[in-house]
């Protein structure tokens, strides 16, 4: 498990360097990043499912984005191993 963490934790250090918030240029970039993926909107088109799963898709960036900035590496782990994801 402490090889997961580590490297959950290198790869959220990489999120956090790339997302510096000390770069004046981060900020636009969440911002324009947060309306494309519609970070606080429901992706569901009732009369077309296949635009769903494409705004679901542009969620989940989002979601992998701010869950590299703001969570622990534990808490990332916890995530992807209860999803069964790839980390």
């Amino acid at each position: 498990m402490q090889k997961v963490l580590d490297f959950l934790n290198k790869r959220a250090f990489y999120y956090k360097a790339v997302f510096d918030k000390e770069n004046t240029g981060t900020l636009p970039v969440l911002a324009d990043l947060a309306k494309f993926c519609r970070a606080d909107k429901t992706c569901v088109v009732p009369s077309d499912s296949r635009a769903t799963y494409v705004l679901e898709g542009r969620r989940e960036v989002w979601l992998r984005i701010q869950n590299h900035l703001n969570l622990s590496q534990e808490e990332l782990y916890r995530i992807y191993a209860a999803k069964g994801k790839d980390l």
